[in-house]
This record gives structure tokens, sequence and C-alpha cells, in this order.
């Protein structure tokens, strides 16, 4: 790779950004071109081998594949723009230590949001805030705000008990340079201390973990308090019995007021300021999501700790790597070129995800190759966790040339009572009427994907990003194990990314002159998701019936023409192949990548179409659908197995399953129609409709053994096969006036 050398009043730089080799870089041009040349190719075969309008359906299938083939083309293109110019970061935080003294360093506010105690444990949510809490950073620096947007006492007496235990758990960490700091992560990958350890300060740490989560599950099971700890959530006292999550006042508490040296870990060291916030909420009154509880987790601790550098994560991504803080400040903190950068973007990384992945989870290609591309335009995407924010980018402000970054934290002198009472002021939900927030400051409302857009106006305000992948993953995260989790997750986020693209908030209408044309290309490849829906799903249907009924819509094996289609759908298939072992996946892993990518595109993408569509015309509004972070044990069982998880009807699994039947039945009964009629001398018009129904078969096994073989409660159930089979029958049985013949092309 190739490396900046920029250095600064002589000074060495606090990051590098390098290149690939140019031969790599080339390589791919060269790739890329000859693909271009393919399809052009296959376009043209489209256009100079019309069949006549009197052909009737066969017309209709070939205009229809032409449009599907043509949109195919302009997505590649799409997407190949953004793989042009990748770039790496690399931080050196060694050089941050010399260069800066502890005191001098900013302050850092870290927000975690929680929003169901149910479908995310207390215990999920404070083993990443403990692990925030135990960052290799000055404690009197860090300032950790948990958002519980369901009002859940249990949450705040969870984060209670993790006050207490951190005071025992940092120390420890910082001891023995703990990796990860995450107790239930670390605990969990061994049974032994290592050999760096004290093993009876180990095992006594293990044991006061164990309580600590009995207790914490025993207060979620029962719901009631211990007494001695009701003081320490007095917060909820003023709730009443009509008081319910989507209706109460404000809650801000402070736990942990790391000015105070009482409150010290079992050493005598300063702990982190931690702080609990329940917003308020009203029937009547919009909360935004995720997106207000941010922005109010932005007022809050301005008046708090105030700090320059903002981080969130979401409560199910503990940090996997105490040196994060350090790494993003090497981008901030660089005089010479840290001055424009608004955020540093870690990839979002799995900690239970299977070797083999069923469902495609590990998305290294996307960490390795897609967003460095992006970076590489000068904008990484922001995803709404493991991001590090400027206040002041974050909160509006526009960049200039002769602006300078303040680093400076200025903490709030007041006493507890009185920072909370101002806190709590600024946690209402009547506090934003008629000001900026959720427009010009704080995260954007109004889309799904508050995130995205967030970042985007950050970047149209003269901005840029970083994305950095270390080789330590800065975040673990759990990934959803059933298949039902996964499509309803990605409707959600290809929902919004289609609504910012049909919006004044359009890349190309937000983004023009503001932003490089590569960059909001980069965001269109996202926003048109859900427009591939519709080629696709005509693209496994169409041809297949065309097969059935004995019409040839590709060029024969031994027609000129064969060669674009061969060689177009062999290099992209090999080159995707190539780069996701490159990354570190299996052939198995890409194989089930692949698998979703079909899944994806006629269920989640298409629904999302729809619903976009729908909203556009005043139908529906928009909704927010919360991904459950757990999972029941036999469920669990399975995905280590392999097993896809189905086990509720649902549209998305009646479209798969229906798209699964019809291939099957075109593919048995189209080869023996062809056989009966031709022989085998009948297939070579059809070949390549033939090795489509085929492919699609055998991606969809995992669905036919639901449908047939499985007796297990993660099958797909009988309804769902019932529905899809009432539509697959009359499109194979019933009488159409497509005629069999098979042209010489």
């Amino acid at each position: 790779m190739a490396g900046s050398s920029v250095s600064s009043g002589g000074r060495p730089p606090l990051f590098a950004t390098e290149k690939p080799a140019r031969v790599a870089a080339y390589a791919y041009r060269l790739f890329a071109g000859t693909v271009l040349a393919g399809l052009l190719l296959v376009w043209l075969y489209r256009a100079t081998h019309l069949p006549p309008r009197s052909s009737g359906a066969r017309w209709w299938a070939w205009i229809g594949l032409s449009a599907a083939e043509l949109w195919f083309g302009f997505y590649w293109v799409l997407t190949l723009s953004v793989r042009w110019s990748p770039v790496y970061r690399r931080a050196f935080p060694d050089r941050l230590t010399r260069r800066y003294k502890e005191e001098e360093l900013p302050g850092v506010d870290i927000f975690v949001c929680t929003a169901d105690p149910t479908l995310e444990p207390p215990m999920l949510v404070i083993s990443t805030v403990l692990s925030v809490m135990a960052y290799g950073y000055p404690p009197e620096k860090l300032n950790i705000y948990l958002s519980d947007d369901a009002g859940s006492v249990t949450t705040l007496y969870a984060l209670y008990e993790a006050s207490e235990f951190a005071k025992h758990w940092i120390p420890f960490c910082k001891k023995y340079k703990v990796e990860p700091r995450s107790p239930a992560a670390y605990f969990a990958r061994a049974d032994s201390p290592p050999d760096t350890c004290d093993p009876k300060e180990w095992f006594a740490l293990k044991e006061m973990h164990k309580d600590l989560t009995d207790r914490v599950n025993s207060v979620v099971d029962s719901g009631k308090i211990p007494e001695a700890p009701e003081c320490k959530v007095r917060g909820f006292t003023q709730w009443n019995e009509d008081t319910t999550y989507r209706d109460h006042p404000s809650i801000v508490q402070i736990l942990i007021d790391g000015n105070q040296r009482k409150t010290a870990d079992i050493d005598g060291n300063a702990l982190p300021t931690l702080v609990y916030m329940a917003r308020e909420k009203r029937l009547h009154e919009h909360h935004h999501f995720k997106a207000g509880s941010l922005n109010a987790l932005i007022r809050v601790s301005s008046v708090i700790s105030n700090s320059p550098i903002i981080m969130n994560v979401d409560c199910d991504m503990y940090s996997n790597n105490s040196g994060s803080i350090r790494d993003a400040l090497c981008f901030f903190l660089d005089e010479e070129q840290g001055q424009d950068i608004a955020f540093v973007q870690y990839p979002q990384n799995f900690e239970n995800v299977v070797h083999d992945d069923i469902y495609g989870n590990p998305i290294n290609t996307v960490n390795e190759l897609d967003h460095p591309c992006l970076d590489g335009w000068g904008g990484m995407c922001y995803y709404g966790t493991g991001c590090f924010h400027s206040r002041e980018a974050l909160c509006g402000r526009i960049y200039s040339q002769d602006y300078n970054k303040d680093w400076r934290m200025v903490r709030k002198t007041e006493e507890v009572d009185e920072l909370e009472r101002l806190a709590k002021s600024l946690a209402t939900c009547t506090h934003e009427h008629n000001t900026l927030w959720g427009i010009e400051k704080g995260v954007r409302y109004g889309c799904p994907l508050e995130d995205v857009i967030t970042g985007l106006q950050i970047q149209c305000r003269g901005w840029k990003s970083v994305y950095y992948n270390p080789a330590r993953k800065g975040f673990l995260g759990m990934a959803p194990t059933s298949l039902g989790q996964i499509l309803v997750q990605h409707k959600r986020w290809t929902e919004g990314f289609l609504q910012i693209s049909l919006s004044k908030y359009s890349p190309f209408l937000l983004g023009h002159r503001k932003i490089k044309l590569g960059l909001q290309m980069g965001y269109s490849v996202c926003g048109f998701w859900a427009l591939n829906s519709f080629p696709t799903l005509y693209y496994v249907t169409i041809p297949s019936l065309c097969f059935l009924n004995g019409m040839s819509l590709f060029p024969e094996m031994t027609s000129p023409w064969f060669l674009p289609f061969a060689y177009i759908v062999v290099a992209a298939y090999s080159c995707s192949l190539v780069e996701s072992l490159q990354c570190g996946d299996t052939a198995v892993e890409w194989w089930n990548a692949q698998r979703m990518w079909l899944f994806r595109r006629i269920s989640s993408y298409l629904l999302a179409a729809i619903d976009t569509i729908r909203r556009m015309m005043g139908i529906s509004e928009s909704g927010f659908a919360l991904t459950a972070k757990v999972t029941d044990s036999e469920a669990s069982e399975r995905y280590k197995k392999g097993v896809m998880e189905f086990g509720s009807f649902s549209v998305m699994f009646v479209i798969i399953a229906t798209v699964a039947l019809l291939n099957l039945a075109c593919m048995v009964f189209g080869v023996a129609r062809v056989l009966l009629y031709e022989g085998t001398t009948g297939l070579g018009a059809l070949f390549l409709q033939v090795v489509l129904c085929v492919l699609v078969v055998v991606i969809n096994f995992p669905v036919y053994e639901a449908l047939f073989l499985r007796k297990d409660s993660g099958r797909l159930p009988a309804s769902v096969g019932l529905v899809s089979f009432c539509v697959v029958l009359p499109l194979c049985i019933l009488p159409t006036n497509m005629r069999y013949e098979v042209d010489q092309m």
C-alpha cells in the first residue's frame, strides 16, 4: 500500500491515509472494463434480437427481461464507481500519548440507548455500559449516559448495581490490561484465569459478576426492587400508578459524579461520571424514536459534562478495544489533517456469529472493501453506533477554512441536585417545539434511518468523516439469528434508504455541489436497494415460467451471443467469491450470503418499496420495528447447527416459499416437457434458463427442507406452504396462450 507522509510543523501525523498498490487498482479497473463491455453486448443482443409483437407472451417477457438487465447494468455501474478509489486509515496512538498530556486530552461523552427491557435485557445493557466505563482513558474525562426509552425501574436498578461493580471491575481491567472490558464477554471466554492475572483475584471478581447477574435477573423476573437500593432509584418516586412507559415525566439521575472523590474505585482513583436518563413522554407528543433519545442526551450532557467529543453505541454492542477513544482522537487532534473531520465511524462486527453462518451475517467484504471506498470519496456514512462525533459538528455548525477546534472541556460545578434539575428540563417532550432540533441540530427526525441522513447533512455542511477499521475490532454486537429478524431489520433499513433517495434529502439533491459525485453515488447504492426487488423478482420467475412453456429468452450455447451472458455471470461471481475469501469468509459463508442476497431482494426490499409507495400516497405512516436481542435456546441451537429459523407466518416467507416452489415445479416439469418433445437437443436453446432455474432451486434448499422435511418449531408453518402452493399451481397447470417454441437464435 502507498501511504501518506504528511507532517504538521515538523511533527509526524497522528494518522496515515493509505491507498492500495497501483497494480491491484489497475487490475480491478481492467476487470471492470471487461464486465462493462459484456453488459453492452447483452444490451445490444436484447435490442437487435427482439421477437416480433405477434409472439405475444414471449415479446412481453423479452421486454421485461431487457428492462431488468438495463437496471442491473446501471446498478452495477453505480456500485463500480464507489469501488474506484478506496483508502485505508492507520492511527498512531503512541504519538498522541507523546504529544498530549493526560490533562490536555478532551472529555468524551458516551451515549448508550435502550428501548425495551424485554428485547434488550438489563444485563445486556449494563455489560455494554461497563465496557465503555473501563476504557483506557482518564476516568475524570469520561462521562457515560444511558437513555432508557422504556422508563424501566429495573434498568435503573441494574445500572445502580453496575455502578457498584464498576468500583472493582475498572481497577481490575487497568491492572491486568483486560480485553474485552465487557465482564460478560470476558468471563464467557475463559474458564480459568490467564497467566497474567492473580487467580484469587480473578475468581473473586468472576464470582462477584455472577452475583451481580443473579441479582439483576432476579429483579427482572420478579419486577420488585430490593428495599436497600430503593433510595438509589429515587427518580421513579414521582411516578404514580397511572404512569406508563408511554406517558411519564422525565428522569435524570447521576449515579456517579466523577467530580466527587467519595465515589472513587477500590484503589482510590476517580470513576467516570454515570448518568441515567428517561426522557419525558406524552401520548399526544411524537417522541421520534432513537433520534429523539439521542437529541435529549446531547442536551442533557451539555449541562452536566459538555464534552467536545460524543460517542454513541447501541446497548448490544460492547467495547472490544480499550484503546478506541485514543485511536479516534488521532483523527480529531491531528493539527493539519483533522480540522475538518466531523465523525469517526467504526465498523459493525458481531460476536455471536458461528462458523459458516447460515444467514451471511459476517459482513467482512462490506467492512474491508465497500466502506474504505466510501471513505475514499471523502465521507463514510454514519451508521448510528460505534461512532465518535465532534459535538459542534453534530449540533449544526458549518465548517469553514478558518475554523479551529476547541477541545477544552468545561465541566459544570453545580451540585448534583441542581444539575439533575437543569438536565430534566432539557429532557421534556416540549423542549424542542419551535427549535431547529431534529432539523439542523442534532440527529435528524422523520426517517427510519435517522443516523444516515444526519451524517449526510453533516457532510453537506463541509465536514468530512473517517472510517477506521483497526485490527482489534472496536465494538462487537449481537447479530440476529433468525430469518424473520433479519428480514424485518433489512426492510426497515431499505425503507429508510429509499425514503431518503426519494425526498429532498436525496444525496443528488442535498449533496449537489456540496459533496463529491462519487459519494453521492455511494449513498445511492444503498438508496436504490429497494428498486432491485422488482427486476430480481422478475428474473427468478418469468424465465422459469417461459422455460416451463418452452419459450427461449436467451441465446443458444452455440451462438456467439452466448459468450457475454456466460462471461458476466462467471466473472461477477468469481470476483465476488475471491473478494469474500480475501476478506476472511469461507466459501460456504459466501454461498450463504448469496442466498440471503436473493431472500432480501424478493422479500424485504420488495415490501419496503411497496410500503414506501403507499406512504407517499398517504396510505400508511412511518413506524419503527425493534429487532429482538434475545432468542430461545432451541432456536440458538438450530442456528449453531446451520439450520435456518422460520417458525411463524409472514408475508415475506410466503414470497420466498412461492418463488422456491415455482422454480422447483418449472425445473421438474420443464425438463420433462423438453425431453418429451425435443429430446436432449432441445435443451440447447433453453440452456441458460435451465441453469438459472436450477441455481434458484439449489439456493432454496433450506426452504424445501423447512417445508417438507423438518418437524421442529423453526420449520415453515403449513399455512405458508398452502398459500404458496395456491399461487404456484395456477401458474404451472392452467392453460396459457404461451405456445411451445424454440427459436433459432
